[in-house]
């Protein structure tokens, strides 16, 4: 299917292109990623067959070709990982697209990513691309869409993006040896849907965002087959999913004051099978240029909270959020943010820490680690983690 896919984006972008060949000058930029990485695990595994050790190889080409003084171009950036867990051994194209730009409008067709959302701790609004969920536990990774997109710029009111979506991409989960994962192992293609012209429903989308002095506001409207699937558990313990039709509506704001950063995120979703509300809300505040030295230490705090007791992946539903962001500002470009999430209706709290530093001319580090604390074994989605505590450390080098 994804072969079908890039044939029509290419044949597309070659007519394009032809259509503009007057426009001789060509500007291409071309990037090249290779990163190593180890994930350990540990603590026992939980689910037999599972390992402990996970050392991989990734690749991530990007190139951009440009002409037209900059109004048209093709962007790509693709992705392959290879992996001790099959399933997480995988590879995505994450953009190919054209795009063309004039005067206040701009139009994209092909796979791209597109995100929306102003949180910290969890991405609400953020319904347009299927989330990458072998890649990384915090959904922070996004697999390609493809798409049509129109956007309308004006000056007094705001920028309005709408969104076709032709086709529906299903959510990847870890292997039998793979950790993070349920009981039963989940293959993806076991999972049904709703609607009876599967992953070729048509659906739609809109967002409109604009600023008033420190607000920054963005409304949104998705309809169409949900990226998150509906899980349901028997008695037994296996698992039944399907992916449903539904409506999503979505608003995200920003304050800016000063060194206060205000933040909310919330979304009503309606489907046959559910309907609720989700939000989060919080702040971080900055203390810049520590002792004149060029440090900035920010401190987050959100709370989380989401209707849904059952059915749903979101084990966020009455949650608290606390973190710092600390900034060197060195040549370095070094960073950390550590924070956790704790369940203020049990004991179930998750810790984080991710950092990274450039060294060299060319090459990047980076460390992350998850700790799973007294989680609640009556918890149906974390339960299944709570010995998946990982360390994880990645060398990139870049061409």
């Amino acid at each position: 299917m994804k072969i079908n896919i890039i044939i029509l984006l290419l044949g597309s972008f070659t007519t394009l292109y032809a259509q503009n060949k007057e426009s001789k000058k060509l500007n291409h930029d071309f990037e090249l990623e290779l990163e190593g990485e180890y994930r350990y695990f540990y603590d026992n595994a939980l689910f037999e067959n599972q390992k402990d050790h996970f050392p991989s190889f990734a690749v991530r080409p990007e190139y951009k070709v440009e002409w037209n003084k900059g109004y048209e171009s093709i962007n790509f950036k693709g992705f392959f990982r290879l992996d001790v867990d099959d399933k997480r051994t995988h590879w995505d194209i994450r953009e190919l697209y054209y795009q063309k730009a004039k005067n206040n409008w701009e139009f994209n067709l092909g796979v791209k990513k597109v995100y929306w959302g102003v949180a910290e701790s969890n991405h609400l609004v953020d319904i347009i691309n299927q989330t990458d969920a072998v890649e990384t536990f915090d959904g922070e990774e996004k697999l390609g869409q493809p798409m049509a997109q129109f956007t309308w710029i004006t000056e007094k009111l705001g920028t309005f993006d709408f969104f076709y979506l032709p086709y529906h991409r299903k959510r990847t989960f870890s292997g039998e040896k793979g950790r993070l994962r349920f009981s039963s192992v989940i293959d993806k293609d076991d999972l049904s849907y709703e609607s009876g012209a599967k992953e070729w429903r048509q659906d739609i989308a809109f967002r409109w965002k604009h600023y008033f002095d420190i607000f920054d506001i963005g409304l949104s409207h998705f309809y169409g087959t949900g990226r998150e699937p509906l899980f349901t558990f028997d008695a037994t313990g296996n698992i039944n999913a399907f992916y449903p039709i539904i409506n999503q509506s979505g608003i995200d704001i920003q304050i800016t004051h000063n060194a206060f950063l205000w933040k909310l995120e919330s979304i009503y979703r309606n489907a046959d099978a559910q309907d609720f509300i989700a939000l989060v809300a919080g702040l971080e505040y900055t203390f810049s240029n520590i002792d004149r030295n060029g440090l900035d230490i920010g401190v987050l705090g959100e709370y989380l909270y989401d209707e849904r007791n059952e059915f749903a992946l979101n084990a966020l539903q009455n949650d608290l959020f606390l973190g710092s962001r600390i900034a060197f500002n060195d040549t370095k470009d070094t960073s950390i943010l550590i924070g956790g999430i704790t369940d203020l209706e049990s004991s179930s709290t998750i810790f984080s820490l991710e950092a990274s530093r450039r060294f060299g001319n060319s090459w990047t580090a980076e460390v992350e680690a998850r700790v799973f604390n007294n989680i609640n074994r009556n918890e149906p989605i974390l339960s299944n983690f709570r010995e998946d505590s990982f360390f994880r450390i990645s060398i990139s080098k870049y061409f």
